[in-house]
């Protein structure tokens, strides 16, 4: 009987196998072809043989990582929100006086709202949302809602340390998202401004929501 040496573990070929639907990679190129198509045509032009081509998949492999178009483009929507918004809520974070934190966070979320492929994703939502409310509400939630919920934490540490005065923190920070775009996010969604806002707008547009909400919600002295 002949022994046979083992090879080293490093000469060992090892073959990753994923279950059905579960290769990062394979889910992350559906994603990639489909947003493509769904950027270009629309969601309801978009049909399955377009986002297949584009993703260069068969409808088979299309049906096994997602249910429905649906499905998909709602997973690309959490996708692209999720890697847009990273890091926003560490703006929140700074030491820096208020109206400097404020100033930053502003020109952050003005410019995320604004850039091209927010604002194409808007439009599709908002061209669906009557037929698929669940899936504008989930949108929105995890859009503008997130950005909104963090700065309401923001609020409520300043308020508490004295630097603030606000009786619903809720609303500015609503409030104060909105001042940061205006001029800027609605001639954008119309198509009345078929380019985002320079830096400079976007920084005279925050500059100017800064010193309406530190105004509005300074501490009054004694």
């Amino acid at each position: 009987m002949t022994n046979q040496t083992p090879q080293p573990e490093e000469t060992v070929e090892r073959t990753v196998r994923h279950a059905a639907g579960a290769d990062p990679q394979k889910r992350q190129q559906i994603m990639a072809g489909a947003k493509r198509v769904f950027m270009e045509c629309g969601f309801d032009a978009a049909s399955v043989n377009d986002i297949c081509h584009g993703a260069g998949i068969s409808k088979s492999t299309l049906y096994v990582y997602f249910e429905n178009k649906e499905e998909l483009f709602e997973a690309i929507i959490e996708n692209e929100r999720d890697r847009l918004f990273e890091g926003v809520a560490d703006v929140l974070a700074s030491e820096s006086a208020p109206a400097d934190v404020l100033h930053q966070f502003g020109v952050t979320i003005a410019s995320i709202i604004c850039s091209d492929s927010v604002v194409r994703a808007q439009r599709i939502i908002i061209g669906i949302a009557e037929r698929m409310p669940a899936l504008g509400a989930r949108f929105y939630s995890g859009g503008a809602m997130r950005a909104q919920t963090a700065l309401t934490g923001f609020l409520d540490r300043k308020v508490a340390m004295g630097e603030l005065a606000i009786a619903d923190t809720s609303l500015a920070a609503a409030q104060f998202i909105e001042l940061s775009t205006v001029a800027l996010w609605k001639p954008r969604l119309f198509g009345k401004a078929a380019a985002p806002p320079s830096p400079e707008q976007i920084d005279a547009s925050v500059t100017g929501a800064v010193a309406l909400f530190v105004c509005a919600y300074a501490p009054k002295s004694a």
